[in-house]
């Protein structure tokens, strides 16, 4: 009887794995660390050159260029804010006259009645 229940015991513990797995999955990690360390690599030299062709790009640039189109002319600042910002329309601070229109052009009331 003795038998019979070491082979149980051997039946029920788990078989005896390595904390490394196998050979095969410790060859797929190591591609795949590799693949990540050569991916990051890239990366950060992309990045070098990207920054080192802005840094030649900034010297070759003149640094006090002078613009090529005259500035507009400055108005006067507007006391309405509503007017600013295009809610009502910009009214003349003073009425100016309209001309009359001549008298023969306007029918006169009492010649209409």
């Amino acid at each position: 009887m003795p038998r019979r229940s070491s082979k149980r015991l051997q039946a029920t513990e788990p078989a005896a794995i390595p904390l490394g797995g196998t050979r095969a999955q410790a060859l797929q990690r190591l591609q795949v660390g590799g693949s990540l360390l050569i991916g990051i690599i890239l990366i950060v030299g992309l990045a070098n050159v990207i920054e080192e062709r802005l840094k030649q790009s900034d010297e070759a640039v003149v640094p006090e260029a002078a613009a090529t189109v005259a500035p507009p002319p400055a108005s006067a600042p507007a006391n309405d804010p509503l007017a600013d910002a295009g809610v009502v329309p910009d009214l003349p601070a003073a009425p100016t006259a309209s001309p009359s229109s001549p008298a023969g052009t306007q029918p006169r009331r009492d010649a209409a009645q």
